[in-house]
């Protein structure tokens, strides 16, 4: 199983390298976090070796802080970019996303 994995590595390695520098880091982070964290989070800009990353709310931030280093470390082995930080910031919800949420509330009761 391991050489499996290790083959698949290879292949997204290749992959990521052939597309362009600044969208390798971008394209990497959903596979670097996993698909629990990348159906909250969002690699938003890749610029000046920091990779700009959405979160939803403060606690996101902080556990993606604590967990930074580890994702760094995959991003510089998968994406072929030097990644020198990644920066969490607190995804701004939009006008919909509040009335959506007020429909919701004042529905359910």
């Amino acid at each position: 199983m391991e050489q499996a994995g290790a083959g698949l590595e290879k292949i997204m390695v290749s992959s990521l390298r052939r597309v362009p520098p600044a969208d390798a880091p971008l394209l990497a982070w959903p596979l670097v976090c996993g698909s629990a964290v990348a159906e909250r989070t969002q690699a938003v800009v890749f610029a000046d070796a920091v990779l700009r990353v959405e979160v939803p709310d403060a606690g996101w931030k902080r556990e993606m802080q604590n967990l930074a280093p580890r994702y760094l470390a995959t991003l510089n082995r998968y994406a072929g970019q030097k990644v020198e930080r990644i920066e969490f910031v607190i995804r701004r919800r939009s006008r919909n996303s509040f009335a959506y949420e007020f429909r919701i509330r004042v529905f359910k009761k």
